[in-house]
C-alpha cells in the first residue's frame, strides 16, 4: 500500500539574503530525506517557495505586471520580491487568503496584452535537485485552470475581462514545463486544482475539460495526479474531474470533504488511483488512526488495494513543523499532538496497516491518546458546557442600552468615535517608508 504527502511547509532558520539559496537547498534536502526515511512513496517537489506557490506560477509564466520593469529572462529575487512586497518606488501586488486558511497568496494580475513566457525553471530544477540526492519526487504545479480562476484583471484592463480567456496563452508554457520534467525522468506529476471544490459555473468546469484535453499528448507517458482540497467537491465538478482521460489519479480531502466519500463509493472510474486524504493537514492534533483505517478499508473495497494511496487532506503547509522542538509542553498534551513531521509518520503507518503490517503498539498509543483527550478536563470543561446550554432569556440584560452607554463613558472615557487597529495598517508607500526607517533606528 502506497503513501503520499500533498505538500510540505518550508520553515527554516533565519538567514541573510546571501545565504538564502543554501538554506533553502538544505531545507528541501532535509524534507525529502525525512519523507523518504519515513517510507513515503510519492514525495512532492516544487512545494518549497520563497513566498507562495501562486506567485511561483506567475514567475513560471512570466506574468509580471509592467510596473516592475522586468524585460525577460529568468526571473530573479529582485523582481520576485518586488511583486510580493513592493519596493521604494512601486507597490506590491494584492495579497489575499488561500481559500479559508490563514495562508495568503499574491493575486496574479493578468491581461490579454501580457507576453507570457517560460521565465522560471524552478519546478524542473527542484525535481533534478531531489533526483541528484537519490529521491524520485512528484513535481507539483498549480493547475492552469485554478491559476486563472484565482487571478484578476490587471490595472487598466476592463473589470469584465475574464482571465480564463487566457487559457490558450498559458498552456504552451505548461507544455514546456511538462516536457522538461519528462526529459528529466519524472514519472508522476501533480496538478493542484483546489478551485474544483467551489461552486463553479458550467463554462468554468468546461475549462478543466478543455485544458487537460489540450495537455493530453504532452502528458502522455506520465502518471497524472489532480489534487483537490479544503472541502467537498460538488457532484458536477466530481463528474468533470473523473471524466478527464489524461488523468491517472484523483486526490480528495476526506477530512473536510466527507460527502465526497459518497461520490467515490457511488461512481469511481475503474483502473484509476484514489489518493485518499485522511490525515488532516490543517490542524495540530494527532489523527484518529482507527477511524481513518475504517474509512480506508471501505474505500479499498471500492477502488482496489493496488489503486488506493494514503495521503494528507491538503499540504502540511498549514500546520506546525515538528514536536521535537516542543520541549516545554506538558506530556499529556504532547501525546495529543501531531505536527507535520508526525503526520508524515501517521500517513505511512496507515499505509502499512492496510498492507497487513499494522504497528499495534503505535495504534494502541494513538487510541489511548485519543481517549485521553476526549475525557480530559482540559477539553471537557463543565463551566463551558453550562455556558453552551444557555437559553434565550439568559442573554437578556438587566439594564437598558442607554444606562450601559452612560456607564461606559464614565468608566472608559472613550472619544465619540473609538477606532481600532485590529488587523493590518494600510500598506501605503509612506507607511512602508516609516516602518523601514523605524527598523533601521533612524
Amino acid at each position: 500500500m502506497a503513501s503520499h504527502i500533498v505538500g510540505y511547509l518550508r520553515m527554516g532558520p533565519k538567514s541573510s539574503a546571501d545565504d538564502w539559496k543554501k538554506v533553502a537547498a538544505d531545507l528541501r534536502s532535509s524534507i525529502w530525506r525525512q519523507m523518504a526515511a519515513a517510507g513515503i512513496k510519492y514525495i512532492p517537489s516544487n512545494t518549497f517557495s520563497y513566498h507562495d506557490q501562486v506567485l511561483d506560477t506567475t514567475a513560471m509564466l512570466g506574468a509580471v505586471p509592467p510596473r516592475y520593469g522586468w524585460h525577460g529572462g529568468e526571473i530573479g529575487f529582485d523582481t520576485y520580491f518586488s511583486m510580493a512586497r513592493g519596493s521604494a518606488s512601486v507597490p506590491p501586488m494584492e495579497m489575499t487568503k488561500w481559500f479559508d486558511t490563514n495562508y495568503h497568496f499574491i493575486v496574479p494580475e493578468l491581461g490579454a496584452e501580457v507576453n507570457y513566457s517560460y521565465a522560471s525553471h524552478k519546478a524542473v530544477d527542484e525535481y533534478k535537485e531531489a533526483k541528484a540526492l537519490g529521491v524520485d519526487t512528484v513535481p507539483v504545479l498549480i493547475g492552469p485552470v485554478s491559476y486563472l480562476l484565482l487571478s484578476k484583471p490587471a490595472k487598466g484592463v476592463e473589470k469584465s475581462f475574464s482571465p480564463l480567456s487566457l487559457l490558450g496563452k498559458i498552456l504552451p508554457i505548461y507544455k514546456e514545463v511538462i516536457s522538461e520534467l519528462k526529459a528529466a525522468g519524472a514519472s508522476w506529476i501533480q496538478f493542484d486544482e483546489p478551485t474544483l471544490v467551489l461552486d463553479l459555473e458550467s463554462h468554468k468546469l468546461q475549462a478543466f475539460s478543455d485544458a487537460y484535453a489540450e495537455l493530453e499528448s504532452t502528458l502522455s507517458g506520465l502518471n497524472v495526479l489532480i489534487e483537490t482540497c479544503f472541502a467537498d467537491i460538488p457532484a458536477e465538478a466530481y463528474k468533470t474531474l473523473t471524466a478527464l482521460k489524461s488523468v491517472t489519479a484523483f486526490g480528495f480531502d476526506l477530512v473536510r470533504g466527507t460527502k465526497t466519500i459518497d461520490l467515490i463509493k457511488s461512481d469511481f472510474p475503474k483502473g484509476k488511483y484514489l489518493f485518499a486524504g485522511v490525515v488532516d493537514g490543517r490542524n495540530i492534533w494527532a489523527n484518529d488512526l482507527t477511524a481513518s483505517l475504517c474509512v480506508l478499508t471501505d474505500l479499498e473495497a471500492v477502488v482496489g488495494k493496488d489503486k488506493l494511496v494514503v495521503s494528507t487532506s491538503c499540504s502540511l503547509l498549514h500546520t506546525a513543523v515538528d514536536l521535537v522542538n516542543e520541549t516545554k509542553l506538558d506530556q499529556d498534551i504532547l501525546r495529543w499532538l501531531a505536527f507535520a513531521a508526525q503526520k508524515v509518520v501517521e500517513v505511512n503507518a496507515l499505509a502499512k496497516a492496510l498492507a497487513g503490517q499494522k504497528d499495534e503498539a503505535f495504534f494502541s498509543a494513538n487510541a489511548a491518546a485519543q481517549a485521553s483527550r476526549k475525557s480530559s478536563p482540559r477539553v471537557s470543561n463543565e463551566a463551558v458546557q453550562k455556558a453552551a446550554a444557555l437559553k434565550g432569556f439568559d442573554h437578556r440584560r438587566a439594564t437598558n442600552v442607554s444606562a450601559r452607554l452612560d456607564a461606559q463613558r464614565k468608566k472608559l472615557n472613550f472619544p465619540v468615535l473609538p477606532t481600532t487597529t485590529i488587523g493590518s495598517f494600510p500598506q501605503t508607500l509612506k507607511l512602508r517608508r516609516v516602518r523601514r526607517e523605524y527598523r533601521a533606528n533612524k
